[in-house]
């Protein structure tokens, strides 16, 4: 079928939150194919957790050494064998039609490859949650992307919080459509120790990272 996807979680201590996040996708009002968790070295019961949805999801969880955000999604990518591809951060959900409604929309433009959406943070449980601002999402939890396009790309570079900045803006160096449709498709979890949380130098540092490797591209230098 044209609409199968996969979902790629990256997930590094996410015991607690991972369940919230798988329940979103097997609520989904269109059922992904397959859901790819890659546990990246975490220390707690993050891939214990997941592997509690097997009967829920058609699931694949794989434990490698701490390498990092961006090499977790790699890995995930690596394994995609559908037409198109979502992620998710493991501490973040989707409202139930976000993949109906993005794979509507690219199934209507073929010009596009991916599409974005916006996110609506919010504060303590998923249950009862405390909801803050709604924000365009240029980032994992809000993408749905073609596959080939995925990975025509490459492989998304750590660095902080500016590695799918630095990995969409290839994708449009590339010449790839990839567009913010308006409306929420996501909610975004804001707690102390995510990546996302408050400003950090070193968390912001990639930010930074992301246009200095764009500026090289343009100059035609090496990737650092």
């Amino acid at each position: 079928m044209a609409d199968r996807y996969s979902v790629v979680i990256p997930a590094f201590d996410a015991a607690a939150t991972i369940g919230d996040a798988l329940q979103s996708i097997a609520a989904q009002t269109v059922a992904p194919a397959q859901v790819i968790v890659v546990d990246d070295g975490s220390t707690d019961d993050t891939a214990g957790r997941a592997r509690a949805f097997a009967d829920q999801l058609d699931l694949v969880v794989i434990r490698q050494a701490n390498a990092g955000c961006g090499a977790a999604t790699n890995v995930g990518i690596d394994l995609v064998a559908t037409p198109f591809l979502a992620f998710l951060d493991a501490d973040d959900v989707w409202l139930a039609d976000k993949a109906e409604r993005q794979l509507a929309l690219l199934a209507s433009r073929p010009d596009l490859a991916g599409v974005c959406g916006q996110c609506r943070t919010f504060r303590g449980s998923v249950a009862a949650p405390a909801f803050r601002s709604v924000m365009d999402l240029w980032g994992r939890t809000s993408l749905t992307i073609r596959t080939d396009a995925a990975r025509a790309i490459g492989p998304v570079i750590d660095g902080g919080r500016g590695d799918m900045v630095d990995w969409l803006a290839r994708g449009r160096e590339l010449g790839l459509r990839i567009e913010m449709a308006p409306g929420v498709v996501a909610l975004r979890r804001i707690r102390p120790d995510s990546l996302s949380y408050g400003r950090d130098l070193h968390k912001d540092r990639g930010y930074l990272l992301a246009v200095k490797r764009a500026l090289d591209r343009k100059r035609g230098l090496p990737r650092d």
